[in-house]
């Protein structure tokens, strides 16, 4: 069975019905000031559709990890402003997410209009692990809908989640695949079968342990894998070089070393930096210098030197990796990108990526930060994925829950 479309659902008329909507606003804040509203912007074209349509829209969405409680710095205002500022539909934010702010708001909405309730994380039942305390969450969710409501989720980076707002609200009402989503499992696809080759992954983040999964996975179905960031320091240890002071997982060498020995008889190639950028502590204005990967602790700094970005040999040979490519993944910055002097590799991939005539994917999370924070505009880029841990879970092969429970 297959998954009903937002354009089904608007099809069978949605004037005057109330439409709970799961979208993603949970994006970066300096104090309350939006840092990267590009999930904001994801968000908003399925919100105008359904306000075009003169839908009563419901919208639940999360921002951090606030533990079961209201708190002021998780608090959705921020974003909800934004997307305010960015629509031409009124929106509203409720004061709770379920409580009297919410019911009374909701009885109020007009056609068209929309309703953001407040950080479902807010309430511990969201994300609880008994059925029956999510289930009673996700009840109170769908009283505001009414008697003929429907349920939409267009929050990719949830999608890989259990919870009330995201699995179990599904059960209850009839529901549909919004088209963020749908766009962002059309796109995985094309990372997972018929995938156009060469077909390269780039890597990088700062522990390996966070990738094992879908590097396991990848072995044999990617042509070349792109190894930077933190985690390029346990593939040096793990071929037997030091590392200095930089980061290393070394419970995950014995596993690194068996990729590498996998891999060459899966037919993939790891491709590992042959220069490092190596500063004195992590600081933006350290002192730094570029050495080769096999002699970090030969570097000025010795052995508490610290490996923050990859080295200008490194970017070029990426580079060119990406440029005889026909699709191209990239899930997790080659540096501390935050910091100018060791955003160099970053911003090489980054600027591979919008050369070259492949098919490319960034896979949300840190690198879409990454690529905007350095100065790329999205349309750059094939695709830039809204989830990236969802997206790392659809490559390793996982059945993702809020998508699962949208074929019932």
């Amino acid at each position: 069975m297959t998954s009903h479309t937002l354009n089904e659902l608007i099809a069978e008329g949605v004037r005057g019905r109330y439409i709970l909507v799961r979208s993603d606003l949970n994006v970066p804040l300096d104090g309350s000031t939006v840092t990267d509203d590009g999930r904001i912007k994801a968000s908003l074209p399925v919100l105008k559709k359904l306000s075009d349509a003169g839908a009563r829209v419901l919208v639940t969405a999360h921002l951090g990890r606030p533990k079961g409680a209201p708190e002021d710095k998780y608090s959705l205002k921020p974003a909800v402003d934004r997307l305010a500022e960015l629509a031409d539909f009124k929106v509203q934010l409720a004061a709770d997410t379920v409580g009297g702010s919410a019911k009374e708001h909701a009885a109020a909405l007009q056609d068209g209009e929309v309703l953001v309730l407040e950080n479902v994380r807010f309430d511990a039942r969201e994300t609880s692990k008994d059925d029956a305390e999510r289930g009673a969450f996700a009840d109170e969710l769908v009283a505001l809908t009414g008697s003929n409501g429907a349920y939409v989720d267009d929050a990719f980076g949830a999608v890989h989640r259990k919870h009330a707002s995201v699995y179990d609200v599904a059960t209850r009402l009839p529901s549909y695949l919004g088209d963020l989503v749908h766009t962002e499992v059309e796109v995985l696809r094309k990372l997972t079968t018929d995938t156009q080759r060469p077909y390269v992954v780039v890597l990088g983040g700062s522990k390996v342990s966070d990738k094992l999964a879908v590097i396991d996975n990848l072995l044999g179905k990617a042509d070349t894998i792109l190894v930077g960031g933190g985690m390029l320091f346990t593939f040096l240890a793990a071929a037997g070089h030091k590392v200095a002071g930089s980061l290393l997982e070394e419970d995950q060498i014995p596993v690194v070393q068996d990729y590498l020995k996998r891999a060459a008889d899966a037919g993939t190639s790891f491709v590992i930096p042959t220069d490092v950028v190596v500063a004195s502590r992590f600081a933006a204005d350290a002192e730094h210098e570029v050495v080769k990967a096999d002699a970090i602790e030969e570097s000025a700094f010795g052995a508490s030197g610290i490996g923050l970005d990859i080295g200008p040999e490194s970017a070029s040979a990426f580079a060119a990796q990406i440029e005889g490519a026909k699709t191209v993944f990239w899930n997790g910055p080659m540096g501390v990108f935050e910091f100018e002097a060791f955003a160099s590799g970053t911003r090489a991939i980054a600027q591979a990526l919008t050369d070259t005539v492949a098919f490319t994917v960034v896979g949300g999370g840190d690198s879409a930060a990454a690529v905007r924070t350095l100065g790329f505009e999205d349309s750059q880029f094939g695709h830039i994925s809204t989830g990236g841990g969802a997206s790392l879970e659809y490559l390793e092969g996982k059945e993702l829950p809020g998508l699962s429970v949208l074929d019932r």
